[in-house]
């Protein structure tokens, strides 16, 4: 089969590679209908060393299982499923606690092994690891169905972990598309002010779209005082970064009321958390991580298929798999918000 295969900086590759095979028991085949690029993988397409055998890449894909191992019970062939980015046994004690990312038998996608961007897919784990899409579903909805493997749950997690209600105040840092996830969770968990930190308009335009009630496009101290201004000088209750850089952290540390929360979902770039005297002096939580994306996808695939919510807004652009190289660069230059790939 055809696969992406990132080798180095700025070097994604499409490669013939081996067909994946059942080798566990608990395993299933799945040909990808969907995947997509993750602002994530622009991380090593920036900055990768060259390797001679290179790295599968894709984490997020939906698709139809085309064989299931021997001990594969919950799922069957011909099923049309999501793959959250992680897989996980849905037995462990972390499983059964909601924390699918912790799982004592997990396993990741990419690398050595089968990635979305590519054909088809070994899935270990089966049974714990895909959610089955109920069928009849609109074909129109496979974007939204693919953006709950990874981006949508992503942004609800921040939502939740910040603990957003009916009335909430909220900031969200970042208008990719993490960030316009977290403002779409902001507004149906019923928060009433949702401040959308971004400079793109195509971006933030969709940004209001999704709920946010405000837009500040300043950064810096400039972006601090405009949220200060918004909110009565007194920041929102809960900040949602979704961006993963320093600067970031320390703006959602200077926008949040006293008592608030700031929930990290972006994938930190840097080791040092600014968290001082000042937000010990003002009890600011700090929440969030990795989102468990297997425990937020039943909440969230009702209101995909019922039309309450349509996260595969943030796809603004379809490529094939011969063209996914060009869909890396067309994110890293900012040419696209987040490209969806059809194989």
């Amino acid at each position: 089969m055809r696969a992406a295969v990132m080798y180095g900086a700025g070097d994604v590759r499409i490669d013939t590679v081996p067909d994946p095979r059942i080798t566990d028991a608990t395993d299933a085949i799945v040909r990808v209908v969907a995947g997509c690029i993750c602002g994530s993988d622009l991380w090593p397409f920036a900055s990768m060393d060259h390797s001679e055998h290179g790295n599968r890449m894709g984490h997020e894909f939906v698709g139809v299982v085309e064989e299931i191992g021997s001990n594969v019970k919950d799922i069957s062939v011909g099923d049309f499923v999501i793959a959250p980015f992680v897989a996980s046994d849905g037995t462990c004690d972390f499983c059964l606690e909601g924390l699918q990312t912790s799982c004592r038998h997990g396993a990741h996608w990419g690398g050595d092994d089968d990635g979305g961007q590519g054909e088809r897919v070994r899935v270990p784990l089966a049974d714990g690891t895909l959610v089955v899409v109920p069928a009849g579903f609109d074909d129109a909805l496979i974007p939204s169905l693919l953006a709950l493997s990874d981006v949508m749950s992503t942004g609800y997690h921040a939502a939740v972990a910040g603990g957003v209600k009916e009335g909430s105040t909220v900031t969200v840092i970042g208008d990719g598309a993490v960030g316009l996830s977290a403002v779409l969770s902001a507004k149906i968990l019923g928060a009433s002010q949702i401040i959308l930190m971004g400079r793109h308009k195509a971006r933030t335009d969709l940004g209001v779209e999704f709920g946010a009630t405000d837009v500040v496009a300043e950064r810096g101290d400039e972006g601090v005082a405009r949220v200060r201004e918004l909110t009565g000088g007194d920041g929102t209750h809960i900040v949602l970064e979704a961006v993963g850089l320093k600067p970031a952290l320390e703006t959602a540390f200077a926008v949040v009321r006293a008592g608030g929360v700031v929930s990290r979902v972006g994938a930190p770039q840097f080791s040092e958390v600014p968290l001082g005297f000042p937000e010990f002096m003002s009890n600011i939580t700090l929440t969030g991580g990795v989102a468990p994306a297997r425990a937020y996808i039943p909440t969230l695939l009702p209101l995909v298929l019922d039309g309450t919510i349509n996260p595969g807004r943030v796809f603004d652009r379809t490529v094939d798999l011969d063209s996914v190289p060009a869909g890396y660069q067309a994110m890293a230059d900012r040419e696209a918000l987040k490209v969806l790939v059809r194989p």
